[in-house]
């Protein structure tokens, strides 16, 4: 097995939000997961789509396997750094404003030998000849 990784640092979206996005794709197919993140109605959906599009991509260029061989096994959400703002209240008092941000790890797994991609054979046997 094959392990591909992609992270997304600092993202502008709380690390909660984003969690119940994340839950829905773990241990799911990749291109299962691309589906399914294509018609989720949440902000944080686009990010984590953009993510598992870049770890696929990856996979194809780095290590010549097929989409269809990929699969989610680990995606965490940690918390990043908070920005911090004030807005100011009555009676000349101010609170604080806390804007979360968010770090995704994920990582996808492919069979390794079995499925290599058609169009690299193609080319090592042109090399060959």
């Amino acid at each position: 097995m094959i392990e591909v990784t992609a992270k997304l640092n600092f993202l502008r979206i709380s690390p909660r939000k984003v969690r119940l996005v994340v839950d829905l794709v773990r241990g799911k197919k990749a291109l299962r997961a691309v589906d399914v993140l294509s018609i989720l109605n949440k902000k944080s959906s686009e990010p984590v789509k953009k993510l598992l599009l870049s770890a696929i991509a990856n996979a194809k260029h780095h290590f010549n396997l097929v989409e269809d061989s990929l699969k989610i096994t680990k995606i965490i959400v940690n918390e990043g750094p908070t920005i911090k703002r004030w807005m100011p209240r009555a009676r000349g008092k101010a609170t604080m404003i806390r804007k979360r941000t968010a770090h995704i790890n994920m990582v996808l797994t492919g069979e390794e030998g079995t499925k290599v991609r058609q169009d690299m054979v193609k080319k090592k046997e042109i090399k060959n000849k």
